[in-house]
């Protein structure tokens, strides 16, 4: 079977790939391969998460790039290397251009946590989501993996997941459940059904050649 071929980006500790790893590893990701995780972070333990599961691991620093187009550049250089057909965010801290996305229709995917349109657009990432949160009070808050275009976090949503809000939560415990119980099964499901997708629709092309 011809699987799609998968590129991780990643910024930090790697919990979002570990889930993606570990769905492959047990076979729930069959119509996908992760081909490579980059990192715009150096020194990003997802980097030797990557190379503990045999993925080929990259780091491009943002910091080492002179301009958001270099960045964008190196990335799409290494994703034209492996062969990337999508490529899944998780826990990516830079935002992508509207350049770079327009290359990447319906085939960028992220998570945030949060249920948008909930606390989420420009800024709101990491902790500063969950502090908005109990901030705001609210009773459930959950995550979201969406399709990626030049408004961040505002493209088409794919999958939900509601998460409760407890009693004398703090960011970081709110942090782990949401991580836990919705972050973990929804980024593995929707990469396998998007994955899936291109798979089909390649066979499609091939068949009618």
């Amino acid at each position: 079977m011809n699987r799609t071929r998968i590129a991780v980006l990643v910024s930090g500790g790697g919990t979002n790939l570990q889930a993606l790893l570990d769905a492959q590893s047990a076979g729930n990701l069959p119509d996908g391969e992760i081909v490579a995780v980059i990192s715009s972070n150096a020194g990003a333990y997802a980097l030797e998460r990557a190379r503990t599961a045999g993925v080929p691991a990259y780091a491009v620093a943002r910091r080492e790039c002179a301009s958001q187009e270099e960045f964008e550049s190196r990335i799409s250089a290494v994703l034209a290397e492996c062969g990337a057909e999508l490529i899944v965010l998780a826990g990516f801290l830079s935002i992508l251009s509207a350049d770079f996305t327009k290359r990447w229709p319906r085939r960028i995917l992220n998570v945030h946590p949060a249920l948008i349109p909930a606390f989420s657009g420009k800024g709101c990432y990491g902790l500063r989501v969950h502090e908005a949160a109990l901030a705001k009070g609210v009773k459930v808050t959950g995550a979201t993996v969406h399709f990626v275009n030049e408004i961040p976090d505002g493209g088409e949503i794919l999958l939900q997941k509601a998460v409760d809000v407890l009693p004398g939560d703090t960011p970081e415990t709110l942090q782990r459940r949401v991580m836990e119980q919705a972050e973990w099964v929804l980024l593995p499901q929707a990469a396998q059904s998007v994955a899936k997708a291109i798979r089909e629709e390649k066979e499609n092309l091939h068949e009618r050649v």
